[in-house]
């Protein structure tokens, strides 16, 4: 039985790509990787990739607090 698995292509991007989907630096993600939040896919050296799974879960909304009425000043 063969195991179920993403498309490569799919799953595991450049590190690029992953700072232009959520709109941040290729710093930010390297210091994700760095502070062990996601996990850096290095291939032969230089190449590295990273799963957008985990960079996308180190994204959440922030909660939201009670709303304050309209006329609350």
């Amino acid at each position: 039985m063969a195991k179920s698995q993403a498309p490569a292509s799919n799953r595991f991007v450049r590190q690029e790509a992953a700072a232009e989907r959520w709109d941040v630096s290729v710093d930010t993600i390297r210091r994700l990787i760095a502070a062990g939040k996601i996990t850096g896919y290095r291939l032969n050296g230089r190449i590295i990739r990273v799963d957008q799974d985990e960079v996308d879960a180190c994204f959440r909304p922030i909660p939201q607090s009670a709303r304050l009425p309209v006329n609350f000043m």
